[in-house]
């Protein structure tokens, strides 16, 4: 069974006495007994909060985006090295808002996952599709095509160190969200693309989903076959809801090996 993964993206909130509240009750509630992998995805500036107060706790940190480069004058940018120096595990990658406000493309995103890679992060790759795609029936081609980008410059061993995050663009942010059937029906999708590239390693790829996942719809998500955790955005600002989460994923993982 793929170990799930709970990973909260906080985009561009806190600041260092909210941080430092929020990480402090999340070290104390889970302990180091965690029932899942735990992540924290924080803007740049808090990483080194984040390593000072998460070394050698359950929770995992890491960043929201990082360059397509190792190095050089790009101003603004952070390498996939700088967020590994401050101990960071996760990067996500290609993430709707970097698609739609910064124009990421297919290719862009591919490219940030390998230097990811390269640099020992785990890259969380996001895909999903907008209202009008859906509407179109052009979910499959959308989130295949983003998909494909990235698997065009993988090796088949890669598949084991990528997480790639499902997140329906019109379910971010709108309190929407995909039904448990609907999810598991793209999920699947995505696992039959990654099997398409090394059928082995695809069944160990975890998928998770980023639309709006909360505590009283995330057991019946997490319980889907191919839902292997979630990307958690609002409500991994607020501890009680993050760590609810946290526990319907094991509540999940329990009813699923009790059933096998």
């Amino acid at each position: 069974m793929r170990r799930k993964l709970v990973a909260g993206n906080w985009k561009m909130n806190g600041n260092l006495a909210a941080n430092s509240a929020l990480l402090n009750e999340l070290v104390a509630a889970v302990g180091h007994g965690a029932p899942c992998d735990i992540a924290v995805c924080v803007p740049a500036p808090y990483l080194a909060q984040c390593q000072q107060q998460l070394v050698n706790s359950a929770v995992a940190w890491g960043g929201q985006d990082l360059s397509s480069h190792g190095a050089g004058a790009y101003t603004g940018e952070v390498s996939a090295t700088m967020l590994a120096d401050f101990g960071s595990q996760y990067a996500v990658v290609g993430h709707s808002e970097r698609r739609a406000m910064h124009g990421e493309s297919n290719v862009l995103v591919a490219q940030k996952t390998v230097c990811a890679l390269r640099a020992g992060l785990i890259p969380i790759i996001c895909v999903g599709e907008t209202l009008a795609e859906r509407e179109a029936g052009q979910t499959t081609d959308v989130v295949g095509d983003q998909l494909k980008a990235v698997l065009d410059l993988l090796e088949p061993a890669d598949l084991t160190r990528i997480v790639v995050a499902y997140e329906p663009v019109w379910a971010i942010g709108t309190g929407k969200t995909a039904t448990p059937a609907m999810a598991q029906e793209v999920h699947a999708t995505l696992r039959a693309l990654l099997a398409a590239h090394d059928p082995v390693a695809a069944a160990g790829t975890r998928i998770v989903y980023g639309g709006s996942m909360k505590p009283d719809n995330a057991r019946e998500l997490m319980a889907m076959p191919d839902i292997d955790g979630g990307l958690i955005g609002g409500a991994a600002l607020k501890s009680v809801d993050f760590l609810a989460i946290i526990a319907a994923s094991s509540a999940a993982s329990n009813a699923a090996s009790s059933a096998q």
